[in-house]
């Protein structure tokens, strides 16, 4: 892929990462002023069409300004109680800012595991998905109340990152108190090179990374490559630029000093190349001629399709799919818990709830969770257009 930096108004999704320090000042508290300037620059994304999500840092931080703690590295139990805080106060904001436009906001408090247990992962990203849907503006915050670890502020940008692949944004956007990425640390080194295009994260790449840049904000260049490999890695291209200026996303359209990294593939590619190569099944569904024949034109796989199921599962695992001869034709994460696709199995997606006592997903597998593995069985066009009927 050629390293080609694209406009903003031109990508579908964004996620957009803020840093503490941009929301909260130590001493004042809240910055309203360039809050307001931030939803009105995201307000003018989504009159093009665009879906935003944002990322946002500052429950800690704010909350720290309320209860009047003193300065300098908090407890376990200290942060926690600052992020209690200082999360009502940052989603009430962020509400009453988007609502200006006429934007609904929808509050998502996230952990780390959220986004890597498969199980977790596909709730996450419906609601989101739905939240996305009906036109609100999603913000997520890591749960820095309940975090059972040392809490690091600079790991919202590994989480936007991964926000962005649960999501299928092609674009990740980190605001904060840098414009981007230099040769070395620019504070140190008066020499250091801006780089404006960034073709791939290589080993040199990562030696550029830095330190921290400020006590609300500890997670430095180190994380925001970390947030890039994750990001490009999966197809979403990436923008490291300064939020410090009001209005800083119309400022990057005008042409405002960034990093762009490049994707290195589109992500649903990129996923459902992870779903095939990365993950080990953990079951196995055997389907007849119909439903993989439906599977090889694109479709999801119903429970009317399959025909027996093999091994212990929950659902977000990953299963493979075997066709009629025994072979494994495709990998997906699957909808259903193992005993209750047993119910299912052969069932019409209508009987669902009558079986299980709730509604469910139409879909065992569905076909943004599914990638083939193998070919599927083809048949001549009259007879596709039979089977998928029966199938549907």
């Amino acid at each position: 892929m050629t390293a080609t930096r694209k406009p903003l108004a031109s990508h579908r999704r964004i996620v957009i990462k803020i840093g503490s320090a941009l929301l909260v000042d130590r001493k004042t508290g809240l910055k309203s002023q360039w809050l307001d300037a931030i939803c009105a620059d995201i307000a003018a994304l989504k009159a093009r069409g665009i879906d935003v999500l944002v990322v946002s840092s500052g429950a800690i931080a704010m909350g720290r300004t309320v209860l009047d703690l003193p300065s300098g590295a908090l407890k376990l139990e200290e942060s926690q109680a600052a992020a209690a805080v200082g999360q009502i106060a940052l989603a009430r904001a962020w509400s009453e800012s988007l609502s200006r436009d006429g934007i609904v906001a929808g509050q998502i408090l996230l952990t780390l595991g959220d986004t890597e247990e498969r199980r977790r992962y596909l709730n996450a990203r419906a609601t989101i998905n739905q939240l996305l849907k009906i036109g609100a503006v999603p913000i997520i915050n890591e749960n820095d109340t309940v975090a059972t670890t040392e809490i690091r502020y600079g790991d919202n940008d590994r989480l936007a990152a991964r926000v962005a692949t649960m999501t299928s944004a092609d674009l990740l956007v980190l605001l904060s108190d840098i414009d981007g990425l230099y040769t070395a640390p620019p504070h140190l080194d008066p020499d250091a090179k801006f780089l404006e295009v960034v073709p791939a994260i290589t080993p040199d790449i990562e030696a550029m990374a830095g330190g921290a840049a400020s006590e609300l904000s500890r997670g430095g260049m180190r994380t925001k490559i970390d947030a890039g490999k994750i990001a490009t890695g999966a197809g979403c291209a990436m923008i490291i630029a300064s939020g410090k200026t009001e209005h800083p996303l119309r400022a990057i359209e005008q042409g405002a000093r960034s990093s762009w990294f490049a994707p290195s593939g589109t992500p649903v590619t990129a996923r459902k190349t992870w779903i095939a190569g990365q993950l080990q099944p953990a079951g196995e569904l055997f389907v007849d001629e119909g439903a993989e024949t439906a599977l090889g034109t694109g479709k999801s796989l119903l429970p009317a399709g399959v025909r027996r199921i093999d091994g212990q599962f929950h659902r977000g695992d990953t299963v493979a799919i075997i066709g009629v001869d025994g072979r494994e034709i495709a990998r997906g994460l699957v909808s259903y818990d193992a005993e209750e696709a047993r119910q299912i199995t052969g069932r019409k997606s209508g009987e669902i709830e009558a079986i299980l006592g709730y509604a469910g997903r139409a879909a065992m597998v569905h076909r943004d969770d599914l990638v083939m593995t193998g070919p599927a069985k083809r048949k001549d066009k009259k007879e596709d257009r039979k089977e998928d009927a029966a199938h549907a």
